[in-house]
């Protein structure tokens, strides 16, 4: 290369660079309060290079974040937070810096809500992930993205999700959402704005799942197939089963949880009874409905076994993703809401009996408590689920005795029988490749204890629902 074409590419260079410090300057008095861009902001990663305005610079930043996390890469990671902590410098800067991040959080939940994705999921998801505090901040977002929607246009159930997590906009401005998370949290700048991005990268990957009812924007009211009445008395009697297993779990006699128990199971098959009836002979479009519970450690496995005992004694299906600690329960909504109540209530009293048999060892003297437990609560789902069919099976007929001497005796069967098959035909086209999974039992004593906790939790007591309506 010739001296004359050296000196002309210095030259352009020299240009280039010049070109390139005016447009940092001005990409940083846009973003912040006028100054120029502090050197650590203006250009961490050559962001800036080539004066990109500032929300273009927001979204490499934050998409740089999401991939420090994806791939542990902390170094990274800590350098996005401290550019996001100071922002362009001032008051000003930061927030700009806040507005721009509570507005990505709040575009990538309803991303997630696209995917599939429900309110308590995300919650529990972050939880699991991160700790509680996170969770908070995930309810924050979920009440600053529910603004966006008209009430006619959400969902009854995604409604009492939101309603069920306390999801309020307590802060005044979202540009002031962050300093006012600070004070209620005790947190400083930096543990905030790693935090926001943590929950950010929680929206970010939750994966397509299944879609268990309309959107936020997309609902009308009345999509549960239930009138206002029947929503009235549904509401009652769920009540009614809470106030019984909270007796059932409080109380230090056995028979009595045994009596309660069994009320409540004893109410749930009858009003299931009663309301599939009712909907037939109005021509109601009562359609299944799916619902997500989550199911932690330890011990997910016999858990996720007492959930799917419980439900398939209520006319349910279950199918358990426990890469995401929730287990899908598929059936009416009736049913499925009763099919939460009481496996809450008989997990509660599970861990009460577990707790009261104390720790175990094994022949040689080493610890056996875990594998103990493992098989308590494996012979005690399988116990219980022979015990809530013969319930269900025992309230059957007797609704069939009931009606002997009226005309809806000849539909009962058929109604019944058809409302599972539509249950079934809505679990195979949601989950149309389910695979089976065994839990193993090592610990005889445990399997032994577990069905004899079981075996106390009699389910004989016998009450009309109709009777006390």
């Amino acid at each position: 290369m010739g001296i004359k074409n050296r000196e002309r590419r210095r030259a352009k260079q020299k240009v280039r660079q010049q070109q390139q410090q005016g447009r940092r300057e001005r990409a940083g008095a846009e973003f912040g309060d006028g100054a120029p861009a502090d050197p650590a902001f203006a250009d961490p990663f050559g962001l800036i290079d080539g004066g990109a305005r500032p929300a273009r610079v927001m979204a490499h930043l934050l998409n740089e974040a999401m991939q420090a996390l994806h791939a542990k890469d902390e170094n990274t990671a800590q350098r996005c937070c401290d550019v996001l902590v100071s922002g362009s410098g001032g008051t000003g800067g930061r927030r700009a810096v806040d507005t721009a991040l509570i507005a990505a959080l709040q575009r990538d939940l309803t991303e997630a809500w696209r995917r599939g994705w429900q309110p308590v999921d995300v919650f529990r998801v972050a939880q699991r992930r991160y700790g509680s505090r996170h969770g908070r901040i995930v309810v924050d977002v979920i009440a600053a993205e529910m603004r966006s929607y008209a009430a006619a246009n959400v969902d009854e159930r995604w409604e009492a999700q939101v309603r069920d997590l306390g999801a309020m906009v307590w802060w005044e401005r979202d540009d002031q959402y962050l300093s006012a998370l600070g004070e209620r949290e005790g947190l400083a700048r930096p543990e905030l704005i790693r935090c926001a991005l943590e929950v950010l990268y929680v929206f970010n990957t939750c994966p397509q799942i299944q879609k268990l009812c309309p959107l936020p924007g997309q609902a009308r009211r009345g999509s549960l197939g239930m009138a206002t009445r029947e929503q009235a008395v549904h509401a009652r009697q769920l009540d009614r089963v809470r106030a019984l297993l909270a007796k059932a779990e409080s109380t230090s006699y056995p028979e009595e949880a045994e009596t309660y128990t069994a009320k409540a199971q004893e109410l749930m098959a009858r009003y299931s009874i009663d309301y599939a009836l009712l909907s037939a002979g109005a021509g109601a479009s009562d359609e299944p409905v799916g619902q997500r519970i989550g199911v932690d450690n330890p011990y997910e496995a016999p858990k996720v076994l007492l959930l799917d005992a419980v439900a398939r004694a209520n006319r349910c299906r279950t199918v358990w993703s426990n890469s995401f600690g929730f287990v899908t329960v598929l059936g009416f909504p009736s049913d499925v809401d009763g099919v939460e109540i009481l496996f809450t209530s008989l997990l509660v009293q599970a861990t009460g009996a577990i707790m009261a048999a104390g720790s175990h060892r094994g022949a040689d003297g080493r610890s056996s408590t875990r594998s103990f437990r493992q098989s308590f609560l494996t012979a005690y789902a399988q116990r219980i689920g022979e015990r809530l069919t013969t319930a269900t099976r025992d309230a059957t007929e007797q609704a069939t005795k009931d009606m002997a001497a009226g005309p809806e005796v000849e539909r009962l069967l058929p109604v019944l029988a058809s409302r599972e098959a539509k249950v079934g035909a809505f679990a195979d086209e949601l989950f149309p490749d389910l695979v089976g999974k065994q839990v193993a039992v090592t610990n005889r004593d445990g399997w032994a204890s577990g069905r004899a906790a079981a075996d106390r939790a009699r389910l004989n007591a016998r009450e009309s629902l109709v009777a006390e309506a």
